[in-house]
């Protein structure tokens, strides 16, 4: 894994919306760690990795990783999605439910361990088995103390070629929250959740200063290099959006490396407030990047761009329906 890429880039309170609005997410506190008033710059972790077929190995792989995030100044680190294995969305295949776990178990312990040793918030992805039947894509948000901080099971379910995810993933049922950690407040959303800006809003809303999204994505056709590039142009195009529509840090964390039909692409990235990337790995190593976030940038952002302030909230009633055709 190649060194870590330092970027710059804190925050008021956390922010309200208009009076009378409803919102549907939660903000939850860390046990015993409420946030500091007082907020600055927050180094943040992204461990762009290869996930090989053995789950012990990639689980000792991120703990590795994590630890050496901790001891290059990072204070949140954020894992990729399903990190624990190859991606086996790919196909239709019973067997592949046996990876599953449950929340706490084994990765969480494991995980808890390194948080509490080197006083870091880890984000996780997991496969969770939550009941006979009833399994989840679930991103785990470790305090600083070890303990489960919040969970959020992934809310939109892909079922694409090679992203065969509705066989596995029962929808996410807790809704778009944030956590208010001891450095910052995360929420955690769920790749396919990168598409949808009602998803970064809601997030948000409720009160995210850095918005994560643990990520597998890649290029699952030979369709040539003009299309490989509009396709991830788009990728980031839009989680740059969700950065300047809401005024927060984004931090995009992919795998690399061929597995079976999928060529995933690396170049995790974190965006800021404005928009502007601050580090961006390549797309086709392991990498750290530990990524300075300066809170203060989203008091700023938002004094000059108020969107939050100008939001016709009275007239979105709407949204909530299909199509309006």
């Amino acid at each position: 894994m190649t060194g870590a890429v330092i970027a710059r880039a804190a925050l008021p309170g956390r922010p309200r919306g208009p009076r009378g609005l409803r919102r549907r997410a939660a903000c939850r506190t860390e046990a015993a760690m409420p946030a500091p008033a007082n907020r600055g710059s927050v180094p943040i972790a992204l461990v762009q990795m290869r996930c090989g077929p053995d789950p012990d190995e990639n689980l000792a792989r991120a703990l590795v990783r994590a630890d050496e995030a901790a001891r290059s100044g990072a204070r949140i680190v954020c894992l990729p999605e399903l990190f624990r294995s190859r991606y086996f969305c790919q196909t239709e295949d019973n067997d592949r439910f046996a990876l599953a776990e449950p929340i706490p178990g084994p990765s969480t312990e494991a995980l808890a361990r390194v948080a509490a040793e080197r006083e870091i918030v880890i984000v996780a992805s997991l496969f969770e088995r939550r009941a006979a039947g009833v399994y989840h894509n679930t991103a785990v948000t470790l305090g600083a103390d070890g303990s489960i901080a919040g969970i959020y099971r992934k809310m939109h379910i892909p079922d694409d070629p090679l992203y065969y995810e509705k066989f596995y993933f029962t929808p996410g049922d807790l809704g778009f929250s944030a956590v208010a950690t001891r450095f910052a407040t995360v929420g955690t959303c769920v790749c396919w959740d990168q598409w949808f800006p009602e998803a970064a809003r809601l997030t948000a809303l409720a009160g995210a200063e850095i918005l994560f999204y643990p990520t597998a994505i890649g290029w699952q056709f030979d369709v040539g290099s003009e299309m490989d590039c509009a396709q991830h142009d788009a990728w980031e195009t839009m989680q740059r959006a969700h950065a300047i529509a809401n005024g927060v840090f984004v931090a995009a964390v992919n795998r690399v490396g061929r597995e079976d039909g999928i060529r995933f692409w690396g170049q995790s990235f974190v965006a800021d407030p404005f928009g502007r990337v601050l580090a961006r790995a390549k797309p086709d190593v392991e990498e750290l990047l530990v990524v300075e976030c300066d809170l203060g940038e989203i008091e700023r952002v938002r004094q000059n761009w108020p969107f939050l302030r100008d939001r016709r909230i009275d007239a979105y009633g709407e949204i909530t329906r299909r199509w309006r055709g």
